[in-house]
């Protein structure tokens, strides 16, 4: 690494070192970093990259709401506006048990570039809570979400921060957000993505990102000989993002056959039934075990990161971040599997990360690979400011478009700073390059 990059790296570790994975995060993404550093001293004289790796804006609050039995309950809510060089903050809110500062500020430094590959003018940011809508009813989700917008419609707005969903944050709870925050502001603009359809959401966002990461992975695929078309594949996670790559990557030819929640995961060797998981998880809202008492013949494991012990030619982690380590890695690697993308943020370690890439796995990042949800949410900040709403086919047809040309930056990138087939790398310089060009026309802002 260059010594600029790698003083920014130290000292960011020592501001941040209660925040492992905005560390892992920010290590990944500076140690690719350094041909492009080598190759432009003037960042370093901007102090550039020490801009960069710091949030323009953190935002923390508290979430008062009245539970059903008429107590109050406290939850910490947070927005980190991370980078605007290029176009106003995009980024999901996320609401899950998990969430602290560290998982939202590497949210937010990931989406910086997974903005800035679509080719679209949004900038980068990540938000959200610790309060789990799991278990809760309509109505608590409700009181929540009024809430949770009460404190942070304050800071956003349709050409200032455009927030969007993440885990744990659906239709249903950006529905509640938007109607709070229209009845606040008296606003009907375009200040949250993934709405309904009644209200300006656009057609195919909620196919978006597991479609778009089947796009990526098959150019990917295409690019170095090899084929979707049938391809044994597994995917982590059942909710929107791993059923909609089931989806596509079923219409590709490829067959899924397993899938997975946060208790265990079920296995089918004749091919997972899509229309039963959808019936569970969108309709039922029940856990995945539930699926082989409509499919007796599937298997049922308890325990989550089993699901990689299943030999497979494609793996699409689409569940949570480090769901994949080292040692799952070397277990799929050893069952021959050619391809892995990303289809949640940062669902592999670094560790697992370089096993990949050094048994010639191809890798495909999550910040290029899972870039169709912000790609189509940026879609519907369009049809918003236009008034106008498309097909399905032509919003479809938009993010293929997207995906692909997110996949050639990323493989030209690689070739031009001498690491051919990283798309690691290729994703991660393709993307700071635009920012960093912005922010030096801006006076490095």
């Amino acid at each position: 690494m260059s010594d600029y990059a790698l003083k920014v790296l130290e000292g960011l570790k020592q501001r941040n070192a209660d925040q492992p994975e905005f560390i892992q995060a920010a290590t990944e993404i500076l140690t690719t970093l350094k041909p492009v550093v080598d190759r432009h001293p003037e960042y370093e004289k901007a102090g550039l990259l020490e801009r960069y790796v710091e949030p323009e804006r953190v935002v923390m609050f508290r979430v008062p709401w009245i539970d059903d039995e008429g107590k109050v309950q406290v939850n910490r809510g947070y927005r980190v506006q991370f980078n605007s060089a290029i176009g106003p903050y995009k980024g999901g809110l996320r609401l899950h048990p998990s969430v602290n500062l560290s998982i939202i500020k590497f949210l937010g430094f990931e989406q910086i570039l997974k903005n800035s590959l679509t080719g679209l003018p949004i900038g980068g940011g990540k938000g959200g809570s610790d309060f789990d809508p799991k278990g809760k009813s309509d109505n608590e989700v409700m009181r929540f979400c009024q809430s949770f917008m009460t404190e942070l419609y304050r800071y956003i707005g349709a050409d200032t921060d455009v927030p969007a969903g993440d885990i744990g944050v659906g239709g249903r709870e950006i529905g509640y957000l938007y109607g709070q925050y229209k009845r606040i502001t008296g606003l009907y603009e375009g200040v949250l993505t993934g709405k309904g359809l009644t209200y300006g959401g656009s057609l195919a966002r909620t196919q978006a990102t597991g479609y778009g990461l089947c796009y990526f992975v098959q150019a990917m695929m295409k690019a170095n000989g090899k084929e979707v078309n049938g391809s044994t594949v597994v995917i982590s996670g059942s909710g929107n993002v791993a059923i909609y790559a089931n989806e596509k990557i079923t219409q590709m030819g490829g067959k899924v056959v397993a899938m997975s929640d946060s208790n265990g995961y079920v296995y089918d060797p004749n091919g997972i039934d899509l229309a039963v998981v959808k019936q569970i998880k969108e309709v039922e809202r029940k856990r995945i075990k539930e699926y082989v008492k409509a499919v007796p013949t599937a298997t049922y494991t308890e325990g989550c990161s089993g699901i990689w012990s299943i030999p497979c030619d494609i793996a699409l982690p689409c569940a949570t971040q480090n769901e994949i380590n080292e040692e799952s890695a070397k277990l799929l690697i050893a069952n021959g599997v050619t391809a892995v993308g990303e289809g949640a943020n940062m669902p592999s370690t670094i560790e697992a990360t370089k096993a990949f890439q050094a048994a010639g796995v191809l890798f495909a990042p999550a910040k290029a690979a899972n870039a169709g949800g912000v790609a189509v949410s940026a879609l519907e900040m369009s049809q918003n400011s236009l008034r106008l709403s498309w097909t399905f086919e032509e919003v479809d047809n938009r993010l293929k478009d997207i995906m692909l040309g997110i996949f050639q930056k990323a493989d030209e990138a690689a070739k031009e700073y001498g690491v051919p087939g990283d798309y690691v790398a290729g994703a991660n310089i393709a993307g700071f390059l635009k920012v960093a060009e912005a922010m030096l026309a801006q006076g490095a802002v």
